[in-house]
């Protein structure tokens, strides 16, 4: 994210995001006793409002490297990355299918993280082991994703002031530092700052953009149609097969991301899940559907950038529009700070879901059954800070575009839709098939990212391990014998008329 703004303008600004996000941690952990239960630590003790559940919520579908990675793949793409816009929509279709009775299930049963309902619901090691590994996957993959941006996004700002390294080392210690005093309640608070920000950025960017074109949007497709026709043009059979696979992949993935699922169980109420999700609806056109814009104005505006050039595209636009006038100018200040505090609030809300899986799923459930939820907040509080600067040492030299980082993570992650989801509706979905319909995806689309064939035919590699995924889930349940009490324990597990099981209540 290349951008010739003033460094010292943009030291001051970032310095202020810092101090904020600091002071809200702060807040959030005052006089609290966050460190005791898991529930206060990791949910904020299953009590956001409308207000911050929908920011943390928006947190989660929108980082600020949805502003930076998407708009340069609409520029290198054309109008066939109109597919950003749908399948960002049908993740919060796929929220509103499954996100209610989740809700009531683990109000009931008290869960902390995603995989206390693997568990509850099958109650197989395999499965519970298995499913932790994919969603570990998908969260490392995630903060990666985010700490490669952070580095970009800091350095250009500051007009190189602050490098890459320096940039990445500054706000992670500022995450770690919040995250620690506050937990998710200082997560969510933070989101809140953010998703204002982003919005209100976006929207001056896009009317800046314009203004440069001087020819409004008929006069840039006549523009693009001239210079660029095939990225105007009727995309061919193959990009057309791979927008529909995109949108399943993102769809079923980003919907089971597991600090989504978190916020999930940390709403105050059934009522205000609805009604933040409701919202949420209105917001694929308004974020990813203007920052499509952005990328296909700037075709006209930077033509014929190679893919490392095309990377800094929204820096670039920045640029331009921060010439307009002094107003103009101060917004894309804010607004690139409010990107940095974006991505740093995105890599926040992973790194806790992660800890809280490892500190919960594998110490306090495998390693040592008798620690306290005191001592299990500390070891997931340790092993954040071990996992960030594991993978800051992978950030230095960071793997392909963020595009190709984002695609990556969901390859695996969503083959724990079908038990995740389906589970919860289908009362006869049994554990054995549910393994090996897992491990068999899940290889598949391993095999097909590692030889470097993610695609077949455009479908992705984790769009057909996924529907291998269902035939072995549906056929293998549909075929095993289940005894009586079995069929009535699973049933029991999916109702909502029950009360607590005695498991889940000693977690409270």
């Amino acid at each position: 994210m290349d951008l010739t703004f003033s460094g010292s303008d943009g030291m001051i600004i970032l310095s202020v995001y810092a101090l904020i996000m600091l002071i809200i941690g702060w807040l959030a952990g005052r006089g609290k006793k966050l460190n005791k239960r898991l529930g206060d630590y990791y949910l904020a003790g299953k009590n956001l409002g409308i207000i911050a559940l929908f920011f943390t919520l928006y947190a989660t579908q929108y980082s600020g490297n949805t502003i930076v990675g998407y708009a340069p793949t609409a520029y290198r793409d054309g109008f066939s990355w109109l597919q950003s816009i749908p399948f960002m929509t049908i993740i919060v279709g796929i929220y509103l299918m499954f996100a209610p009775r989740l809700y009531a299930i683990s109000k009931r049963e008290n869960f902390i993280t995603p995989t206390d309902w693997i568990n509850y619901r099958f109650g197989s090691k395999g499965v519970t082991i298995l499913a932790i590994f994919l969603m570990l996957w998908g969260l490392g993959n995630y903060l990666l994703e985010q700490l490669v941006a952070i580095g970009q996004a800091v350095a250009g700002l500051t007009g190189g002031t602050i490098p890459y390294e320096w940039a990445v080392i500054a706000f992670v210690l500022v995450m770690l530092t919040y995250e620690w005093l506050g937990g998710m309640k200082a997560v969510a608070f933070t989101d809140v700052m953010q998703g204002v920000v982003l919005m209100a950025g976006v929207i001056v960017l896009l009317i800046g953009a314009l203004s440069l074109t001087g020819a409004g949007f008929t006069g840039l497709t006549a523009d693009i149609a001239t210079t660029a026709p095939e990225k105007i043009g009727v995309p061919a059979m193959e990009t057309s097969v791979n927008w529909v696979s995109m949108i399943l992949l993102v769809g079923f993935g980003a919907a089971i991301y597991p600090h989504a699922v978190q916020r999930i169980y940390s709403s105050e109420s059934e009522k205000t899940l609805k009604q933040s999700l409701s919202r949420m609806a209105w917001m694929p056109p308004i974020t990813t559907g203007f920052v499509f814009l952005v990328g296909i104005i700037g075709i006209q505006l930077f033509p014929n950038l190679d893919t490392a050039q095309s990377e800094q595209l929204v820096g670039m636009i920045a640029n331009e529009v921060a010439t307009i006038n002094s107003f103009y100018y101060w917004v894309m200040v804010l607004f690139f700070g409010g990107i940095v505090a974006a991505i740093v609030s995105t890599a926040d809300s992973v790194l806790l879901s992660f800890s809280s899986m490892v500190s919960k799923d594998i110490y306090g459930t495998f390693i040592n059954k008798s620690a306290s939820e005191e001592k299990q907040v500390k070891v997931g509080k340790v092993t954040g800070i071990a996992v960030v600067f594991f993978l800051l040492m992978i950030a230095w030299n960071p793997p392909g575009t963020l595009y190709q980082i984002f695609v990556l993570k969901f390859e695996l992650l969503v083959q724990v839709f079908p038990a995740f989801v389906l589970g919860l509706y289908w009362s006869r979905l049994t554990a054995r098939p549910v393994f090996w319909g897992m491990l068999a995806g899940a290889v598949i689309a391993g095999a097909m990212t590692l030889t470097g064939n993610s695609t077949f035919l455009g479908i992705h590699g984790g769009v057909l391990g996924l529907i291998v995924n269902f035939i072995i889930c549906v056929g293998g349940s549909m075929l095993s014998t289940v005894s009586e009490e079995d069929k009535k324990s699973m049933k029991e597990k999916t109702s909502l008329q029950l009360e607590s099981s005695e498991k889940y209540r000693s977690i409270s």
